[in-house]
């Protein structure tokens, strides 16, 4: 029995980051970028490195040029709390598994550390793979939880629900993390947007601007938890974004949202230090005539554009400075 699953890069459309401060969220998913997990019965569970798991090197040159791209840790980490995560889950909710053996090897297009949640999807390939091999039944609002598990609870980093709830559902969620929702049954209120409603739109990500999710969030959680009353309203902000655009979307005026999305990168702008690089690229897009907030926590950006000519000029304009440009496929 071989078992091959995928999960797809997403791009948070608006509201971020608030879905991890009870806010409002839309994100899209981006099947252009995908990872994916190939997983087959072994006499013993073995997990096959990829790529961003070496360690060997041709030189410091090339060594350096690898954590670049992927950082210090690789995937294997990934694979290793997923499978931890799934077991404990099966044992926490009574899933009788048998006890075959496994190996697992995994593969992602999606551009690492730029915010387009490569390791979300990772997780979430692998999450499905061992269902589909164990014959486990999850749901999707489970599967959202149980990813954002595997690297808060096994690996100690710093996620939120959206990414995980939009590679589980995929097309366009929009995601309501009302606190006494929350805190009463641990997931949110999730609503599917027909795509067909969302105006052209565009991702565009530089692969030089990568950095961990957790540098780019540094103190904000802790104003937060402080009661910082600018923090606050952000969220608040956030939140108010999400709502305007769901609305134009389900009035058929999707045409109307660019402007909302300039305005949630602007509330980010105003409580979070971001780079000169990063700033660049958001300021060079618009200045193209598109619209441009982050589509994560930096490196890759999202946003409407007026026309195909528009699109042109933001294509060519952007590979200048060395940025890729896609119009995402969600269906």
């Amino acid at each position: 029995m071989i078992v091959r699953t995928r999960a797809y890069a997403r791009a948070g459309l608006v509201g971020n980051p608030s879905d991890g401060y009870f806010g409002k969220t839309i994100s899209i998913i981006i099947k252009n970028y995908a990872a994916s997990a190939t997983l087959y019965e072994t006499p013993c569970l073995t997990i096959v490195p990829a790529e961003q798991d070496l360690l060997q090197y041709d030189s410091m040159d090339d060594l350096a040029s690898n954590i670049a791209t992927y950082g210090y840790y690789g995937g294997v980490r990934l694979i290793k709390a997923a499978i931890k995560r799934f077991r404990d889950y099966c044992r926490e909710n009574s899933f009788e598994i048998d006890s075959r053996n496994f190996s697992i090897e995994y593969h992602s297009t999606i551009p690492q550390r730029v915010g387009l949640a490569g390791s979300s999807a990772i997780i979430t390939a692998a999450l499905r793979a061992l269902m589909a091999f164990y014959g486990v039944t999850i749901s999707n609002h489970q599967l959202a939880n149980l990813a954002l598990s595997v690297e808060t609870e096994e690996l100690g980093l710093p996620a939120g629900l959206q990414d995980r709830v939009i590679q589980a559902y995929e097309g366009c969620v929009y995601m309501d993390f009302n606190r006494e929702v929350m805190e009463k049954r641990g997931y949110g209120e999730y609503e599917r947007i027909d795509v067909s409603q969302l105006p052209p739109l565009y991702v565009a990500s530089l692969d030089k601007l990568a950095e961990g999710t957790e540098v780019f969030h540094s103190n904000i959680r802790a104003r937060w938890e402080a009661g910082d009353p600018q923090v606050v309203e952000a969220m608040r902000g956030f939140a108010r974004c999400a709502e305007e655009v769901r609305e134009l979307l389900l009035a058929g005026r999707g045409s109307e949202i660019g402007p909302i999305l300039d305005r949630n990168f602007n509330i980010r702008a105003s409580i979070y230090r971001i780079s000169d690089q990063n700033l660049d690229l958001i300021r060079r897009a618009r200045s193209l005539g598109a619209s441009a907030k982050f589509a994560g926590s930096g490196g890759a950006i999202v946003g409407t554009y007026p026309d195909e000519a528009a699109y042109v000029r933001l294509e060519a304009g952007l590979r200048e400075i060395g940025a890729t440009v896609i119009r995402p496929t969600m269906e």
